[in-house]
């Protein structure tokens, strides 16, 4: 390139202007290729099995097309009677008008019931895949303005997370839906958009109202970090977040107010009666607490005291009407509330002295995981809703990679169970020995090369930056995969018919201690980072 001279004879050399981003480097076409790689999965899993929250959603179908409003929550043609807020009922009676056109059958309240037609698998199907793309939208907005290897790398993490594959695409739910709308307002609030990330999770807990674990960091974030300022700016945006926060509520629950049913709209909402764990335990810190109560009632007897067995069983695959204990206390919602808000309170502490959007994800997803570990009556599906939050802040530091990594598979691997015939097995096994090889992949990769530049002049540093698996991980994999042997090949040469759900429980109890680890590990982060 020739020198050019400027008007004070002075020698200068013309840099070259640089490069517009090739088309298929941009963020939206990127992910774009991503979605659809990862729906041609999807299309490939619609004849796989379905559990009962198949028919639970085509009933779900069925009363909001064939009865009044009024009635939807009162309905008990079927036992699997509307239990989510009044959006998502507004969400299937949206999709029932589209499912009375492919199979009229489907959303017929009597003739429906237990109904499995071809179209009807297929459009209930199509409509968990096409939903799907909010939580693409989401996970656009959060990482739109990151790097290309980092944002694809969490684009796959996500997208293609086993969890999410097992849950909707087979199990059948609409999750990757809900998360999708937390990521939303997630991407909102680190944007320094609080009134629309508080608006969004409003319309989300009107979705679905376990999302409202969450709701007192949002509080707490919110006060502190939009309704800031003096008291008349304090005041006037606090009516505001309040008045957006209202109107939605008054969109949702005001039709059934006007009605006469928001009680009856509670009370399927909050069914308290279910007993404290579900019939497959969730591995949170309630199997500890049934097991000591059980290995405790056990030795009393062996020491000759007379302790009354529990009335129900936790482990009969039953749910009962209450939480039984035959030495330990009896746990009640309240105590299980009061334990998460207590979990929680080192988080709100924090979003109260220092509100910064770089860890409201962050903040979001220990509050996720505290309503796990502590709450009530919870699902293993429950562990999406912290697992997903956290692919997003995996990449900002190594521990994190790691982290993530184990929970990632504990969380997979817990949802096994949900897949019990045989000709799944090695779709669920798949999905996460892919996950696992590709998030090694992706991880060692990353963290190798974003420290390349030092690695020569500070080698301390590189070696302390790099993926590694450890041992202790190693062994804690190696000891899930035992379970799993175990459990497939083991105990039905064993016991064969006898004790069917010891090979459960023993899933929840290994998939528990990584679960503990990840709550642990998650509030130490919390206390630590500033």
């Amino acid at each position: 390139m020739k020198p050019a001279k400027n008007h004070h004879n002075q020698t200068r050399i013309l840099k070259p202007k640089p490069k517009p981003e090739p088309e298929f480097k941009r963020p939206i076409t990127e992910i774009i290729w991503v979605s659809l790689v990862s729906t041609c999965i999807k299309f490939l899993l619609i004849p796989a099995y379905h559990s009962t929250d198949f028919e639970v959603h085509r009933n779900w179908l069925a009363i909001t097309h064939s009865l009044p409003l009024s009635q939807w929550y009162s309905d008990e043609t079927s036992p699997w009677t509307l239990d989510y807020p009044p959006f998502f009922a507004q969400f299937e009676h949206f999709l029932s008008f589209f499912a009375s056109f492919v199979d009229p059958i489907m959303v017929h309240i009597h003739h429906g019931l237990d109904y499995k037609s071809k179209p009807t698998i297929l459009f209930q199907r199509i409509s968990v895949i096409i939903t799907d793309f909010v939580l693409v939208f989401g996970i656009y907005r959060l990482t739109r303005n990151l790097g290309c290897k980092e944002r694809v790398l969490i684009w796959v993490l996500v997208i293609f997370s086993p969890g999410l594959m097992i849950v909707d695409h087979l199990h059948f739910q609409y999750n990757g839906f809900l998360l999708g709308i937390l990521l939303i307002s997630l991407s909102a609030l680190e944007e320094g958009k609080d009134l629309l990330g508080g608006f969004v999770f409003a319309v989300l807990l009107c979705f679905k109202h376990l999302f409202a674990v969450a709701a007192p960091v949002y509080f707490v974030y919110l006060l502190r970090h939009y309704c800031s300022g003096g008291f008349i700016s304090w005041f006037g945006r606090l009516v505001i977040m309040g008045s957006a926060v209202v109107a939605v509520f008054a969109a949702a629950y005001g039709p059934f107010l006007y009605h006469g049913q928001i009680q009856q709209v509670f009370h399927r909402m909050f069914p308290f009666g279910r007993g404290l764990c579900h019939a497959y335990w969730a591995p949170n810190f309630w199997v500890f607490y049934i097991i000591l109560d059980k290995v405790l009632a056990f030795l009393l007897v062996r020491m000759g005291f007379n302790v009354q067995a529990p009335t129900a069983s936790f482990t009969g695959g039953l749910v009962g009407d209450s939480s039984p204990f035959a030495v330990l206390p009896r746990v009640t919602p309240f105590i299980t509330f009061s334990i998460v808000l207590l979990a929680i309170a080192p988080c709100l502490v924090k979003a109260w002295r220092n509100p910064q959007p770089r860890m409201i994800t962050r903040w979001i997803a220990y509050a996720y995981t505290c309503g796990f570990m502590f709450g009530w009556h919870v699902h293993e599906k429950a562990s999406l809703h912290f697992v997903i939050p956290l692919a997003i802040i995996a990449l900002k530091s190594v521990e994190d990679a790691n982290h993530y990594f184990y929970l990632s598979i504990v969380s997979c691997y817990s949802l096994f169970p949900l897949l019990f015939e045989v000709q799944e097995y090695p779709i669920k096994f798949l999905l996460l020995l892919l996950h696992a090889t590709l998030t090694w992949i992706g991880f060692s990769s990353y963290f190798t090369t974003t420290n390349r530049k030092t690695a020569e002049t500070e080698q301390t540093r590189y070696d302390k930056t790099r993926f590694i698996v450890g041992s202790f991980g190693k062994l804690y994999l190696l000891g899930l995969l035992a379970v799993e042997i175990y459990g497939q090949f083991v105990h039905p040469i064993l016991f064969a018919e006898r004790l069917p759900f010891l090979p459960l429980m023993m899933i929840s109890i290994c998939c528990a201690f990584g679960m503990m680890y990840s709550w642990i590990w998650q509030l130490r982060q919390i206390i630590k980072l500033h």
